[in-house]
Formats: structure tokens, C-alpha cells, sequence
């Protein structure tokens, strides 16, 4: 069984609901054995709830390179096989990439290519979605490479924008009628994918 990394910067919705989906059986060909937050994060006391190892990296305070350096150590120490991203605002180098390479995934709360890219981030991209007028929005799981949100789609869900919306009931759409339900089937999609790869 893979060991998953999941990394957060707030308040670990996302993460709740890849918790509760290993409970279900949904994730089943990983476990998560680690959950690692930029800075102080609810998604830590969610982790430690569930009894899972938690590791607090304050990048402010370390500074970019002691982060990179210190994130690495993490995740070689834990033995992590396979990562996720869940809310994670930071942007990681292209060396944690390259070792990771197809073993990193993400969750973008837009149908990519749409609002997508650097700035496009929580309620941003929701902000952008209402501006523009879309009818449609959604999520994306997608694979990490050195180009944000640039990684190939793994799955995408469609969420209907409706009159009235504000950003924030958009988001929360979006999060229980697509993220929270296609960032579990991405990570056991790729879960399952690399333990056969493992086994060959």
C-alpha cells in the first residue's frame, strides 16, 4: 500500500474528504501517513483527529529555500510515495516535481483551461468564473508539473453556476458537488496506477 502525503495550507476541507473516503473503502491501494501544512492549519487538527503524522513547515518563517530543503527531508523520512495537493498555496520546485515526477496531484476548483494558472486560487477563481459570466464551472484533478495547473487532467466535474451566486455559495457548490467527490477518485485512480507499477 502506497504511502500518501497530503499537503494543506487551510482549513482542510479537501482533506477531510479524502479521510473519509479512505474510511469508505474509496481509497483503498493507499494510505495517508502523512499531512504537512506551509503554515498553522486547521487541516493539523483534522489529521490529528483521524490519528495521522502531521508536520508543520512555516515557510514565512523558514524562507523559501529552507522550506524546499526541509519539505524534501519530510517526505524522503516519511517515505512517501505519491502526494497530494489540497489547498496547498505554495508552489513547489522543480526538483520536489522531478523526483516526484507523475506521482503529484492537485485539485483545482475550475474546469481547466478556465481560471486557472498563477493568482487563480480559492475564492479567485470563483470571483473570475461570476465576472466573466460562465453557466458552467466545476473541478479539475489534474497531475503537478512545473507549470501551475499546467499537469495532465485526470478528472473533471461540471457544477452549474446559478443567478444570484456570490463567490463564496459558488465555492461551496463546487467543493460538495465536485471536488469532494473527484479529488478521492483521482487519488485512488493514481493510487492504483502506481501500485501496479511498484509490483512490475
Amino acid at each position: 500500500m502506497l504511502n500518501i502525503a497530503v499537503l494543506v495550507s487551510g482549513g482542510g476541507t479537501n482533506l477531510q474528504a479524502l479521510i473519509d473516503a479512505e474510511k469508505k473503502g474509496i481509497i483503498k491501494s493507499g494510505k495517508i501517513t502523512l499531512v504537512l501544512a506551509d503554515r498553522l492549519s486547521y487541516g493539523l487538527e483534522r489529521a490529528k483527529n483521524a490519528n495521522i503524522a502531521t508536520q508543520l513547515l512555516d515557510k514565512k518563517s523558514l524562507g523559501r529555500k529552507a522550506f524546499e530543503s526541509s519539505l524534501l527531508d519530510t517526505l524522503s523520512t516519511h517515505n512517501i510515495d505519491m502526494i497530494v495537493l489540497a489547498g496547498f498555496l505554495s508552489i513547489l520546485s522543480p526538483l520536489l516535481i522531478s523526483k516526484y515526477n507523475d506521482r503529484i496531484i492537485n485539485i483545482h476548483p475550475s474546469l481547466i483551461p478556465s481560471f486557472c494558472g498563477k493568482g487563480f486560487y480559492g475564492l479567485h477563481v470563483h470571483e473570475a468564473a461570476l465576472s466573466y459570466g460562465v453557466k458552467v464551472t466545476g473541478a479539475t484533478v489534474h497531475l503537478v508539473n512545473e507549470i501551475p495547473d499546467g499537469g495532465r487532467i485526470l478528472l473533471q466535474k461540471a457544477v452549474e453556476v446559478k443567478d444570484g451566486d456570490t463567490p463564496e455559495c459558488l465555492q461551496k457548490r463546487v467543493m460538495e458537488e465536485a471536488e469532494w467527490i473527484i479529488l478521492p477518485q483521482g487519488v485512488e485512480m493514481l493510487a492504483e496506477q502506481l501500485s501496479k507499477e511498484i509490483i512490475k
